[in-house]
């Protein structure tokens, strides 16, 4: 890793820098965070979200706004 990283040029990274991103990713495009942990190789999910949870900043807007839709439908 060390050679690859020397030759590329990019800026020293660990291999958990990528893993790190790898997952930052994932959450970002709205991947399921269990199929993440399982992909992790974390013991639970709760690891999962206990690493990456500052990622996950407006899930409770989009909580509300399946709710609020939910009973909107319900209403009618």
């Amino acid at each position: 890793m060390k050679r690859f990283i020397k030759t590329s040029g990019v800026s020293d990274i660990r291999f958990h820098d990528i893993r790190h991103t790898h997952a930052s990713i994932l959450i970002n495009q709205g991947v399921d965070i269990v199929k993440i942990s399982k992909r992790l190789g974390h013991a639970n999910p709760r690891i999962t979200l206990e690493v990456y949870a500052h990622l996950l900043p407006n899930s409770d807007n989009d909580i509300a706004d399946i709710f609020h839709n939910a009973i909107q439908k319900s209403v009618k």
